[in-house]
């Protein structure tokens, strides 16, 4: 029987109300079956829920919250669950979950996690704190799940943390900056272990390659300076660890104008 294949986008959209022609473009553009969305800056009923309609994406789960954070996941494909888990007893939108009703059953998950803030001390910053302990309590999360061979999990979002050398654009100048330090990098392979994942887009792109999906609004030319990291992510657990068939990372989105600073990430799955 020929295998069933989706495509699945994740983009940290940073105000979706702000940004829906730019989401337009890109469902016309890409066709994703689901797309998963961060920071949409807004409270459920002030989420543009027709336009996502009008486009063809008729099952939406939305947690949002006013003015900051936010995930939410658009689809043509039915759900058939939804669920949020909070984080660190902050009460942020940071997570949704979908099950999609897809021959032997596929979770989608959808994270924001915290940015940290920009001194790498838990100590002297309570963002970092928070961060960290956002990591720790996923990785508990995971780790606590069963029958973790024949889950079929997909992890996508902005996790805001680039651990590999060329996922940035300078290894030894960012080791000390927020987004590539070594204890959040250690702890994303902490939670990369809790249940096995496989990193998709280094599936497509050797790590010995750069690879960025977010570049700065600080640079006067993003492009020329190419200063990138990868912040942005899709995995996959071991029952899923074939089905990638094909992975992008949408480059000249971060030249759209009034773009957000982060681009999205396209993966295709063959189940």
């Amino acid at each position: 029987m020929p295998k069933e294949t989706i495509k699945i986008a994740t983009w940290n959209i940073n105000s979706v109300r702000l940004r829906m022609g730019l989401v337009e473009k890109l469902l016309t553009a890409e066709s994703p079956d689901v797309l998963c969305l961060q920071e949409i800056k807004c409270v459920n009923d002030a989420f543009p829920l027709k336009d996502f309609h009008k486009a063809g994406y008729e099952h939406v789960a939305i947690n949002g919250q006013k003015g900051y954070h936010g995930v939410a996941i658009a689809s043509r494909i039915p759900f058939k669950k939804v669920d949020m888990r909070g984080f660190c007893e902050k009460g942020d939108a940071r997570h949704v979950s979908v099950d999609l009703d897809v021959k032997g059953g596929m979770t989608v998950h959808n994270f924001y996690v915290p940015a940290g803030g920009d001194e790498p001390d838990p100590v002297l910053n309570e963002k970092f704190a928070h961060k960290l302990a956002f990591l720790r309590e996923m990785t508990q999360w995971y780790g606590d799940h069963k029958k973790k061979n024949d889950a079929r999990m997909v992890l996508v979002g902005d996790l805001n943390i680039a651990p590999l050398e060329h996922d940035v654009w300078s290894h030894k100048q960012l080791l000390k900056i927020v987004s590539h330090t070594p204890i959040e990098v250690d702890l994303m392979n902490e939670l990369i272990a809790s249940h096995d994942w496989v990193d998709v887009m280094r599936r497509f792109v050797p790590p010995s390659e750069k690879l960025y999906s977010w570049w700065s609004y600080r640079a006067k030319d993003w492009e020329a300076a190419d200063r990138g990291r990868r912040l942005d992510h899709i995995w996959v657990t071991p029952a899923l660890k074939d089905a990638p068939t094909a992975m992008k990372v949408l480059k000249e989105a971060r030249g759209w104008e009034r773009a957000s600073d982060h681009v999205p990430v396209i993966a295709s799955l063959a189940l």
